[in-house]
């Protein structure tokens, strides 16, 4: 079954090492829900996808990918 994968906490790290709460401040959501999205326990809106990808100043292609497992 395809997932929804994504590089966040990698991107996180390569940003000067925000935090999670950084980026949950930036993308408008709670910390909690960035370590859900992280840990692959949780799939965000497409709207908060993009925020998430905008927070890192990226497209979102090089935040989430789709595919096979």
């Amino acid at each position: 079954m395809p997932k929804i994968k994504n590089r966040i906490r990698r991107l996180r790290f390569d940003h000067n090492e925000m935090t999670q709460q950084e980026l949950a401040e930036r993308a408008g959501c709670t910390r909690q829900t960035i370590i859900a999205i992280e840990q692959g326990k949780y799939v965000p809106s497409l709207e908060l996808a993009f925020r998430i990808a905008e927070a890192f100043n990226l497209p979102l292609a090089e935040v989430f990918q789709y595919g096979e497992e």
